[in-house]
């Protein structure tokens, strides 16, 4: 069975139809610029670009990078302040003519690593970190989500983690691999002090080049993998989501 997935970040908003039974893109997926700003509708539009590319007339999941409860967008930390308190399920479905959900992005990229992924089968705790724009979290336990934990926003020498360790700062201050390694290391250490886990994985566009830098992670206990998922995780987690919550009229 097939169904819609939307990943919606900073940089870029992508989406495909994906094969749930397999957990992969059933279509190479489309990608589209954020707007800039990105307002509501900007972004709604952007959206209805990539899903009116396949054709889509069925359910579509949507992610989005901040708090997500019930549909409505509670925070914006790297979108546009009018997303805050949003109804966004019912705009995306108005402007779609489709039923959506809405949901974290970080969470649904983790119940799609979880299920198919670098994930599958672990049970104790498990924390995926996406490093993008900024940093979203998803955190399971005996694999259960703990929904929108927004562990980016965390201190991390004086900042919020995401302005040190995402890697847009990576770009923004021109760090090598090596120096935002140490930087990521000191991070991850951070969230083992707080969570324990058995188990980081890394996630985002970054995790492409995991060769780059996950040697270089270094004194942090828990096993540190890549995606396996790599940056389509978000769109197989967003289709996932839109599949439990419209299972009868899925495509």
């Amino acid at each position: 069975m097939n169904v819609f997935g939307v990943d919606i970040g900073g940089s870029g908003i992508k989406g495909a139809p994906v094969d749930l039974e397999r957990g992969e893109l059933a279509q190479e997926r489309c990608k589209v610029l954020t707007p800039h700003p990105s307002k509501p509708d900007a972004v709604a539009a952007g959206v209805k670009e990539v899903v009116t590319h396949f054709g889509w007339s069925g359910p579509v999941g949507v992610t989005f990078p901040g708090v997500v409860t019930d549909g409505v967008t509670r925070t914006a930390a790297n979108m546009d302040p009018a997303w805050v308190g949003l109804d966004a399920r019912a705009m995306l479905a108005d402007t779609l003519g489709l039923p959506v959900t809405v949901r974290n992005d970080a969470d649904a990229a983790g119940i799609a690593e979880m299920a198919f992924g670098a994930g599958k089968g672990h049970d104790g705790t498990v924390i995926l970190l996406t490093f993008g724009t900024g940093i979203g979290s998803a955190v399971f336990v005996g694999g259960r989500l703990l929904p929108n934990t927004e562990l980016g926003h965390l201190e991390l020498g004086g900042h919020e983690a995401e302005k040190r360790a995402s890697s847009k700062a990576k770009e923004d201050h021109g760090l090598s691999w090596k120096h935002w390694a140490e930087r990521v290391s000191g991070y991850l250490a951070h969230l083992e002090m707080l969570f324990s886990p058995e188990l980081f994985v890394i996630g985002g566009g970054v995790s492409r080049k995991s060769d780059k830098f996950l040697p270089l992670i270094d004194g942090i206990r828990a096993q540190v993998v890549p995606a396996a998922l790599e940056n389509n995780a978000g769109i197989v987690g967003a289709a996932m989501a839109a599949s439990a919550a419209h299972a009868p009229s899925a495509a």
